[in-house]
């Protein structure tokens, strides 16, 4: 039996070498056996960010932190600190500047996906089966927790 990121894999690319394929787009990527989420994230330059916005504060907050860090998604957290959901580039584009709201009059809880449909990975996961969740499920971002 397969595993599930080696059946994603399948349908999305062609073998071209032991754990490297050739993506649609014509880029190849390799990816080390196995190599954990948390390895991936201390190897990259994005490690020192802070990843969170309140959800309760207006969504121009949110808009501010991706321009100033060049992101795309955040996790948002309850007055608490606890984990609500996340909130994305794509969630202001259509919940906000399509619908001619002002992101200063929105708060972030009104457009963010809540944490009941949230897709998550954790440290021990391999990247091979981290993209094979956001394969599965279709999405861009994937919250290490």
């Amino acid at each position: 039996m397969f595993s599930l990121a080696s059946q994603v894999a399948r349908r999305c690319a062609a073998p071209v070498a032991k754990h490297q394929f050739t993506l649609r787009a014509g880029f190849a990527q390799t990816v080390k056996e196995g190599l954990t989420a948390t390895d991936a994230w201390n190897k990259s330059c994005y490690s020192e960010i802070d990843y969170t916005i309140n959800e309760n504060l207006p969504v121009f907050d949110a808009v501010q932190k991706f321009a100033a860090y060049n992101i795309g998604c955040l996790v948002t957290t309850d007055s608490s600190g606890k984990i609500s959901g996340v909130i994305s580039e794509r969630d202001y584009v259509c919940k906000v500047a399509l619908l001619g709201k002002k992101s200063k009059d929105c708060f972030v809880k009104e457009i963010s996906t809540k944490s009941a449909n949230l897709i998550t990975a954790s440290p021990s996961d391999t990247v091979s089966n981290c993209m094979a969740k956001m394969l599965m499920k279709d999405i861009r971002h994937l919250p290490l927790l």
